[in-house]
């Protein structure tokens, strides 16, 4: 707290503007030096150890407390006193309750009472503590989760812009002025970035910007109408973010950087929104990303949900100005497997009804004031030092794949597509140890001179270009989904495997923690382990929902992104939105089209889209809560798993896509070009 004033009167005074790089390094490091891996283990921002010294009950929720005024460091680098001001006001009233007398002498008694009696002073003090934390969060609701509305919508609120635009990026000092983590990774990217020739930075930056406004022209959304747009990125690609502000700002638009939320109010258990860095400790964040559970009870949801209401009412004509995301990702960070902690928060069942509930709920509210049908967005990747010695040659090559022949793979797909739109359904099995076998059914065609079941999906929206894909029509699907291994953000799984009834999920595993196990190991530590990587892949996967069903089936044509993933055997730590290419791919959960599916979309060649809808979608003209989970994760089967993929028609004829990891569909020899 104290080290956090310091920084706000420093920055309240432009002081910090006078800081050396070595100044403001060693301010970074000892801002977070409290969570780092090494340090972690005794800090109190770790529940195990946070229990381990006020007990169970009061240290989960004096770790939580702990874990808010974290961020206050931030808040300090934004000089956002009132954010300062809620938590530490919490931290002085819990300050109160231990000062008290009668408490005082409560806690006396501690020792000579058992730990696990019901009356025990430690939880007697926690339930007071529990009620501190819990009116605190739902009383600045309206403080909180207002301001996130705002800085996702307001240009004016340009910390960060200002420091991209404004600052010399060839002295990285610059980045520590973010208030985030800034490791070795942020450095070596930046320096990197500077050292690119200006023309290649600008090719990065107009890909995206490029790819961002052909979305609108694809979708046959009016971009003239809009204002802002807002800007998700790591911090180290400031070079290219300043260049892509240009462009945007050229085509009309303002742009909107908000930081990913840092508070439990407004963070995000799928990951992080907005710009960030490396994280100091990926643990930690795991440990906390259910922090919420400590108060999601029905009052708190319908309170959340009124205030999310009035807050976009408030900036209502920001939001109808807000033509959505432009997204640039990272790749080639180290795997993670967590460990999953008995201490840490989550949610009983309840609160996950309530939960899935008020994302139900809330999507409405937004779309109310942000209609998805006039909106559109952008996502592209990078890679990071992290990813090896080869790091030089993979970005160049990965420049390459985002710039690939727009019009050559609209023609390729276009084939693939007039094949795919005779079948009833299609089967994909996998080859060697890959253990997939499904069979995937499509959606009728009433008039297939007018209409096509599968979207032609080339650099606008999702870039690299390359993959065709549907909703896939839910009944009759069915079969197992195997890969080796696949990255869910930061979470490498190994051996996922995914079973399939009727379009729904009936089984889910991994190998994550088997691998763990010893030979020699007892039936009940691999069964425990098994267990493990059931709950890792319905925790981050299946956002804790124990069925989903199958959302989308695509097929991938870039195998040019494909053979330079096997050049530098780097197939495993790419992100899913360049390895969703590299073969068919899967995602259980929503639909692509959820929350829009009554939007007309329309491939290059004319045809209407009209697979937008499945079985559970199309429930939300009854009952919106029963169509939507809030989850949509894909899943790619890479070419060297696949032994074929195969149309067949109603008739029982069979049409071969794609055998022995090759593409055999006459007009289709050219991608297999790359794979040679």
């Amino acid at each position: 707290v104290d080290l956090c004033d310091t920084v706000l009167k420093k920055q309240m005074s432009g002081e910090m503007e006078h800081f050396s790089k070595e100044q403001l390094a060693e301010l970074n490091h000892k801002l977070y030096e409290d969570i780092l891996v090494e340090n972690y283990e005794t800090s109190y921002a770790n529940l195990e150890y946070a229990s381990a010294v006020f007990g169970e009950e009061l240290g989960k929720l004096l770790c939580f407390l702990y874990t808010e005024i974290r961020g206050d460091i931030v808040y300090a680098y934004e000089k956002r006193v009132q954010d300062m001001v809620i938590y530490n006001e919490a931290l002085i009233e819990i300050y109160n309750l231990f000062a008290d007398e009668e408490i005082q002498t409560l806690l006396e008694k501690a020792d000579s009472i058992e730990k696990d009696t019901p009356y025990h002073p430690f939880k007697i003090v926690a339930k007071y503590v529990r009620d501190i934390l819990y009116w605190c969060m739902s009383d600045y609701c309206d403080v909180t989760l207002t301001y996130r509305t705002q800085e996702s919508l307001d240009p004016t609120l340009d910390f960060a812009k200002k420091i991209i635009t404004e600052s010399d990026l060839n002295d990285l000092s610059y980045l520590y002025q973010f208030g985030e983590y800034i490791s070795e990774e942020e450095l070596k990217v930046a320096d990197f970035l500077n050292g690119l020739p200006k023309e290649t930075v600008k090719k990065m930056a107009d890909t995206f910007t490029d790819g961002y406004i052909r979305g609108f022209q694809v979708m046959g959304r009016d971009l003239s109408k809009k204002k802002t747009v807002v800007i998700r990125y790591p911090i180290g690609f400031e070079r290219m973010i300043r260049e892509a502000i240009k462009n945007f700002e050229q085509a009309g638009l303002s742009v909107i950087i908000p930081r990913a939320a840092v508070g439990s109010m407004n963070r995000n258990p799928g990951g992080k929104v907005g710009y960030t860095s490396t994280s100091p400790n990926k643990q930690y964040d795991y440990d906390h990303r259910y922090d919420l559970a400590l108060f999601m009870d029905k009052a708190f949801r319908d309170r959340k949900l009124a205030v999310l209401k009035s807050s976009y009412e408030a900036f209502k004509q920001l939001a109808g100005e807000y033509a959505g995301p432009a997204v640039v990702e990272i790749f080639g960070e180290d795997g993670f497997t967590p460990v999953n902690k008995a201490s840490a928060w989550a949610f009983d069942e309840k609160q996950q009804k309530l939960y899935l509930e008020y994302r139900n709920a809330s999507m409405p509210i937004v779309n109310e004031y942000v209609p998805g049908d006039e909106t559109s967005f952008t996502i592209i990747a990078f890679p990071v030092p992290a990813i090896g010695p080869d790091f030089e040659g993979i970005f160049e090559e990965t420049i390459a794949i985002n710039t690939l022949d727009y019009e050559k793979y609209q023609k390729i797909q276009q084939t693939l597509i007039d094949t795919l739109d005779t079948a009833e359904y299609v089967e994909v099995l996998g080859k060697g140890e890959n253990n997939t076998n499904m069979r995937v059914y499509l959606a009728e065609l009433a008039d297939p001179l007018t209409q096509t079941r599968f979207e032609n999906c080339v650099a606008d929206v999702n870039i690299p270009l390359g993959e065709v894909f549907t909703s896939p029509k839910l009944t009759g699907t069915e079969g197992t989904l195997n890969v080796s291994s696949v990255y869910v953000g930061e979470i490498q799984f190994k051996n996922l495997t995914i079973k399939f009834e009727n379009g729904r999920v009936t089984e889910a595993a991994c190998d994550n923690f088997v691998e763990e196990v010893s030979e020699d190991a007892s039936a009940e530590a691999v069964a425990e382990a098994k267990a493990a990587g059931r709950k890792l892949v319905i925790q981050e996967i299946m956002n804790q929902h124990e069925s989903l069903p199958l959302g989308e089936f695509a097929i991938g044509t870039n195998t040019t992104a494909y053979a330079m993933a096997e050049k530098y055997q780097i197939i495993d730590r790419l992100p899913i939105l360049i390895v969703e290419k590299m073969g068919p791919h899967f995602a259980v959960g929503d639909t692509c089209y959820s929350w829009s599916e009554d939007s007309p979309m329309y491939n290059p060649d004319g045809k209407e889209m009209i697979a937008r809808d499945n079985e559970i979608s199309i429930l939300r003209k009854e009952d919106v809560s029963q169509a939507y989970f809030g989850a949509h994760c894909d899943i790619t089967i890479p070419y060297k798993e696949l032994e074929r993929i195969t149309v067949v028609r109603p008739n029982g004829e069979k049409v071969a896509i794609i055998e022995d990891g090759k593409f055999v569909l006459p007009g289709l020899e050219e991608l297999n070009i790359p794979l040679k």
